[in-house]
């Protein structure tokens, strides 16, 4: 029986390179053994996610997304409630890409991207992540600092990723506060103030591999980073360390594995938001949940280190990187000269 694919990809990302190349694309997953069609995205909300929900129902065999994260996380979204899921296939054309990084698929090269699929070796089972009722297959995400990057201009997420509004926020610390919350996190609990949580899957936190450095993508386990701390000085000097790798044995800091995490704000009153894969996906309280090798996808199995770590950073990233620790040395200075 035929084996059937459907690309389902997002015509305006990435200046349009993959509606450029989406015949070639086309090609190699026949070539792959799939007869294979494509689907165009549209601004309708959840237009990704509810045409890999369709492709699942009529019984497709491999599908693939492809465009930045938002339309990998929409399509995931469309698989993962599944009990029989398909191939999951990526295209990344977004500018972080953190997806695609952690499964060391061509970032730069769509049609590259595609043809990891020709060797049968390049498959793997990853693990999601459920928050209520929706999924999240990279990071999820609490407090007022995460908040705050819903108010940074699309132009910077889209050039700096994630974290990056963290580093440019110098402008945005004065107005981060602590929240008090209870963490549950599998058979222990934190209850107190907070700036910021993540729960992390994979290791590529907005093109930075350091701020969760032991993330698996299979174990089974969020990496639960808390962090306790909301005096700039202190949030400064920890993004610093976390550009590093350097955070993790901090007294202000949380760093635990954990498959079963539920947040909830210890005052009703106070609202804390959920940010999934970057996007709003909610407000606490809230269950997360680690799916263990959920999905089967493809990705560069052989490049995949054991510990899921890689030092690539990109030139502007380390720019960034750069300039961040020059700006947080002369905090430093004027501090200590109080």
């Amino acid at each position: 029986m035929t084996k059937r694919a459907r690309v389902i990809y997002n015509p305006t990302s990435g200046r349009e390179a993959i509606k450029q190349d989406l015949v070639e694309i086309l090609a190699v997953y026949e070539q792959a053994g799939y007869e294979t069609s494509a689907y165009a995205t549209t601004p309708e909300p959840n237009s990704a996610k509810m045409e890999a929900s369709r492709a699942v129902r009529e019984g497709f065999d491999l599908i693939v997304a492809a465009g930045g994260d938002g339309t990998i996380n929409e399509v995931m979204n469309g698989i993962a409630p599944f009990e029989q899921r398909p191939l999951l296939a990526v295209i990344p054309s977004g500018t972080t890409n953190d997806y695609a990084r952690a499964l060391k698929i061509p970032r730069e090269d769509p049609v590259g991207a595609a043809r990891v699929i020709l060797n049968p070796e390049n498959r793997f089972k990853i693990d999601v992540g459920q928050a209520g009722d929706n999924y999240f297959m990279n990071i999820a995400a609490a407090g007022t600092l995460t908040e705050l990057t819903y108010d940074v201009p699309s132009q910077m997420k889209s050039l700096f990723g994630y974290l990056a509004y963290f580093a440019k926020g110098a402008e945005l610390l004065p107005r981060v506060k602590a929240v008090d919350v209870r963490v549950k996190y599998d058979d222990q609990v934190y209850e107190g103030e907070v700036s910021t949580i993540f729960l992390a899957l994979t290791n590529s936190v907005g093109g930075f591999e350091q701020v969760v450095p032991d993330a698996s993508l299979d174990d089974g386990n969020f990496s639960l980073l808390i962090v306790k701390d909301s005096s700039i000085p202190g949030m400064l000097q920890l993004m610093a360390k976390a550009l590093k790798g350097n955070h993790v044995g901090d007294d202000r800091i949380i760093y635990a594995k954990a498959k079963d995490v539920f947040i909830e704000p210890v005052h009703e009153e106070d609202r804390l938001m959920i940010n999934l894969d970057g996007e709003y996906g909610g407000d606490a309280p809230m269950q997360f949940h680690d799916l263990r090798q959920h999905i089967n996808v493809v990705a560069n199995v052989a490049e995949i280190p054991n510990e899921a770590i890689s030092s690539e950073m990109t030139p502007e990233l380390q720019r960034m990187e750069k300039d961040f620790i020059r700006d947080v040395d002369k905090v430093h200075e004027v501090e200590s000269n109080k």
